[in-house]
């Protein structure tokens, strides 16, 4: 999907490389680029702007670490890491080598996400009353059928670090900072995983809102995820990559220069990781390309990675301690 992004917006994939020879060399043929066979030799190449990378989580800081030496910019897929600790270090490795980092989350540059953020900020749900995320998605016993799927360490975990990272992090956009939270899972409550396919989590943000989060790959036959932002003035819905309610008082005639871009038609990866829209990533590229150009943090930087996943951790140890 990045590989055809990229392609939509004029980017070149000048190289790629894969563990596998066979499907790096099947890429590179169906893409562009040559195939290198070492990430070490990818992330040295003169004549790459920046580095994708799209392996399992466990895989961020290896490549990062080349990128430091030879001065390329970075950007890695959802989560930033499988662990804060990781994702911290990769931060700081960046900023000291001056280098840009960017973490994939492009639902941030969903209309319905941008629409959202402006409203909020521009106060027109009030004050902040609940806010929740909702992921109740399925995922088939052939999704987790190799061992590392679901897996801690080389996943993070089940589906609230893989699944539901996206809805965290617009969450933690558009409501700000958690507080406190008390959470409780079920460890392969459906799938053959060491990790959660199940977990609920109770929030409390710093703003005085409150809040839950819902995660799971176990809910057959998967339902469009929800982010929900309830305020004194009214409710905000979104489904999938849309805005599906805008239930707020009197705001229609007070905003008419920026209406709500009310839709019932969504892509959702509830069932099919893969039916989701391309447009985000392509406004995320383009974002991270002028970031680099022009010398600033790009809207979803490592900082930014970070908060999310920090979020992950917390709920995690929470459910531990429960």
């Amino acid at each position: 999907m990045h590989a055809r992004a990229y392609r939509n917006i004029g980017f070149e994939i000048v190289a790629c490389t894969d563990i596998s020879e066979k499907y790096g060399q099947a890429f590179a043929e169906k893409h562009g680029g040559v195939f290198v066979p070492t990430y070490e030799e990818l992330c040295r190449l003169h004549n790459v702007d920046y580095v994708d990378v799209c392996t399992f989580p466990d895989f961020r800081l290896q490549p990062l670490k080349i990128c430091a030496e030879t001065g390329k910019a970075i950007q890695v897929q959802k989560p930033i890491s499988t662990n804060l600790a990781t994702a911290r270090e990769m931060v700081e490795t960046a900023r000291a080598a001056g280098i840009t980092l960017g973490v994939v989350s492009q639902h941030r540059f969903d209309d319905s996400t941008l629409f959202m953020k402006r409203a909020i900020e521009a106060g027109r749900l009030g004050k902040l009353i609940q806010c929740d995320a909702y992921v109740k998605w399925f995922r088939s016993a052939e999704y987790y059928s190799r061992p590392i799927k679901g897996s801690w360490a080389v996943e993070g975990g089940g589906a609230l670090i893989n699944q539901a990272i996206h809805q965290i992090d617009v969450l933690r956009w558009l409501a700000g900072p958690v507080e406190n939270l008390y959470a409780m899972w079920q460890l392969g409550a459906l799938h053959k995983i060491e990790s959660e396919d199940v977990v609920n989590a109770l929030l409390r943000f710093r703003n005085g809102a409150t809040g839950i989060i819902q995660a799971s790959t176990a809910m057959w036959p998967g339902y469009s995820e929800r982010v929900e932002i309830h305020g004194a003035k009214g409710t905000a819905i979104l489904t999938g990559d849309k805005l599906t309610h805008w239930d707020v008082k009197d705001d229609e005639e007070a905003n008419a220069a920026d209406p709500a871009p009310v839709a019932s038609s969504v892509a959702s990866g509830a069932s099919d990781p893969m039916a989701i829209s391309l447009e985000p990533f392509e406004r995320q590229f383009l974002d991270f390309a002028d970031a680099i150009k022009n010398k600033r943090k790009p809207l979803v930087a490592g900082e930014e990675g970070c908060d999310a996943l920090e979020i992950v951790e917390r709920i995690y140890n929470a459910c531990r301690q429960a």
